[in-house]
């Protein structure tokens, strides 16, 4: 069966400034800033936490459903989901909005001037998941349209499809009783230790009191590796040398990803945690969100040579 991820579906458009941005923002003059940055390198990559969790999912052998709208310039990135034969069976399209996108300037010491269109994103609650008629045995709930991540966690909920919970960028959407009650709908929680830190400030619930409402809750350290909080337990899941630092966007969500599958087949956390972890580092050593490879075979011997252990089953 499919595993739902629900979440945005973006174009990135990344632009380097070949300079650094202190040098031409005036700190005298910050309330009357008008500037413009030339910009000779650019790209335009496919991105959207739904998107590049299912790119990931894919190579590992899953069978992703995305579940989000997008906008008339939609074609591109169809064509791509197309080739990979990602269902667009859950993607519903609105003619007269853009997908979701957003632009990215960055300077030499890696600061970024970002803006975000939210374009289609913000009808996601247009779809209802029991009408896309693809029986799912998981799901996963991102960064979306305020009302459509509310919806989807009731419909899955109320469908008695497990999922998890992955408020990310979407987190100041929502008070912390919003937080709380997507929370209870859902089986497991994720966030990064800021995310962890804001969440718990909002709802007035710690961590570890979060973690008792579901059944497991990840934390994510960066480079410090991630916890996971399960069955009492607290399984300490390393961080994977990266090849090469290049680009950490979408590394979360290949992490995701990981989860994703480990939930799947039945591992046990920590297994789970260790594929999330090389996945993460996989990603980063590339550009893009959707540019590593992932082949399952090779997956499976890193796996093997990284933790000294065989894969799982």
């Amino acid at each position: 069966m499919a595993i739902l991820i629900s979440g945005s579906v973006a174009y990135d458009t990344i632009m380097v400034f070949q300079d650094q941005f202190k040098n031409h923002l005036l700190p005298d003059q910050l309330h009357i800033i008008s500037i413009s940055f030339l910009v000779p390198e650019m790209r335009k990559e496919l991105g959207g936490c739904a998107g590049n969790i299912a790119y990931t999912l894919k190579g590992l052998g899953g069978d992703p459903l995305i579940v989000g709208t997008v906008g008339s310039d939609f074609g591109p990135y169809a064509a791509r989901l197309d080739q990979q034969g990602i269902s667009r069976a859950g993607i519903k399209e609105l003619s007269e909005h853009f997908t979701a996108q957003c632009f990215v300037t960055t300077d030499l010491d890696d600061n970024q001037i970002a803006a975000f269109h939210p374009g289609a994103m913000n009808f996601s609650h247009f779809i209802n998941t029991k009408d896309i008629g693809v029986p799912v045995e998981l799901g996963i709930v991102g960064p979306d349209g305020k009302l459509g991540m509310q919806a989807r966690c009731r419909q899955l909920a109320e469908a008695g499809v497990p999922f998890i919970f992955d408020p990310g960028q979407g987190m100041p959407l929502f008070s912390g009783e919003e937080l709380l009650e997507m929370t209870e709908q859902a089986d497991y929680l994720t966030l990064n230790d800021y995310e962890a830190e804001v969440m718990a400030r909002k709802s007035g619930v710690s961590i570890a009191d979060l973690a008792r409402k579901v059944k497991a809750l990840i934390v994510t350290y960066g480079g410090e590796g991630s916890e996971i909080y399960a069955d009492g337990e607290i399984h300490r899941i390393p961080v994977v040398k990266a090849e090469a630092v290049v680009d950490p966007t979408g590394c979360g969500d290949a992490f995701r990803a990981g989860l994703l599958y480990g939930i799947s087949q039945g591992w046990d956390w920590p297994s789970t945690g260790r594929l999330a972890s090389l996945l993460g580092a996989l990603k980063i050593a590339r550009r893009g969100a959707q540019n590593h490879q992932v082949v399952l075979a090779d997956i499976k011997a890193q796996y093997e040579k990284e933790f000294g252990q065989r894969w799982p089953g």
